[in-house]
C-alpha cells in the first residue's frame, strides 16, 4: 500500500504562501512512490490548483448538500469546481468548534464521494476518554456512525487523531498507536470486507520530521495527516522522506 502524506494548513495561508505550495509540489515530484496532498483554506484552493495543476490540492470540509441556503458553507461540487481533488471530513476541531455530529460527517463523506472527491474521515478520542480507558470504544463508535455504508480505498481514507496530541508535540506510545490502528483496521474489514483492507489509515497528531519514521513504521499506519509541519517544504520534506 502506498503511503499517503496529507498536509492540513487549517486556518493558515494567504497569497504570500503560494510559493510554499509551489515548493511542496516540486518536492512531491522527487517522491513518486508516495501520494502527497495539501488541504488548504478555501480562499487558496483555486489559485493553488491553477499554480500546480499536477499536484493534489484539497479542501478542509464540505457541506452535505450540493447547493442551497447555507451561508458561509462550501459544497463538494464547489470544491471540485475550484480544482480540489480531496477533502478532509470531520476533523476534531470541527467536531468541537462547529459541533459536527457523526451523522453530519457521514453525510458529508457521501457528498464528497458523489462529487468525485477523495475523502479523509477523522476520528479520535480526548485525553479524558483515553484516561478512562475508553479510547478504542470511542473511536470505533465514531467510525461506525461516521463512515458511509459504501466505502473502499479508491476514495476513502481514515485519519486517527488523538485529540490531545494535535499541535501539542505529544504523541501516544508506539504500542498505543499500533493497538488503535489495528482496531480500526479490524473494524473496517469486518464492516466492508476486502474493501476495508485497501482503506488507508493515517495517523494525525503532532507527526513531524523527528518522529515520522517511527510512526510510519508501525503496522497499519499508512500515512499521516500533518498540521503545522506541512506549512513549509523544509519541515514537510523529512516526513515525506520517511514515508518513502
Amino acid at each position: 500500500m502506498r503511503k499517503y502524506i496529507v498536509g492540513n494548513w487549517k486556518m493558515n495561508g494567504t497569497s504570500n504562501d503560494l510559493q510554499e505550495i509551489s515548493a511542496i509540489a516540486a518536492l512531491a515530484t522527487q517522491y513518486p512512490a508516495v501520494d502527497i496532498a495539501i488541504c488548504l483554506p478555501a480562499t487558496l484552493i483555486a489559485r493553488a490548483a491553477s499554480l500546480v495543476p499536477g499536484f493534489a490540492i484539497g479542501g478542509q470540509d464540505c457541506h452535505q448538500q450540493a447547493s442551497g441556503a447555507h451561508t458561509g458553507c462550501i459544497s463538494a461540487p464547489m470544491l471540485v469546481d475550484a480544482g480540489a481533488r480531496l477533502t478532509i471530513i470531520g476533523h476534531s476541531e470541527r467536531r468541537a468548534d462547529q459541533y459536527e455530529t457523526d451523522a453530519n460527517i457521514c453525510a458529508k463523506a457521501m457528498a464528497a464521494h458523489d462529487a468525485g472527491l477523495r475523502a479523509i474521515v477523522c476520528v479520535g478520542e480526548t485525553l479524558t476518554q483515553r484516561d478512562a480507558g475508553k479510547a478504542i470504544e470511542i473511536v470505533l463508535g465514531q467510525l461506525e456512525s461516521s463512515l458511509p455504508d459504501e466505502a473502499d480505498g479508491d476514495w476513502l481514507s481514515v485519519a486517527y487523531e488523538p485529540v490531545w496530541a494535535i499541535g501539542t508535540g505529544r504523541i501516544p506510545d508506539e504500542s498505543d498507536v499500533a493497538e488503535m490502528h489495528f482496531a480500526i483496521r479490524k473494524h473496517i474489514i469486518s464492516r466492508f470486507g476486502s474493501d476495508g483492507e485497501a482503506i488507508r489509515i493515517l495517523y494525525g497528531g503532532s507527526m513531524n520530521g523527528e518522529n515520522a519514521s517511527i510512526l510510519l513504521a508501525i503496522p497499519n499506519v499508512d500515512g499521516g495527516l500533518i498540521g503545522g509541519a506541512s506549512l513549509g517544504a523544509v519541515k514537510f520534506e523529512p516526513i515525506i522522506d520517511a514515508a518513502a
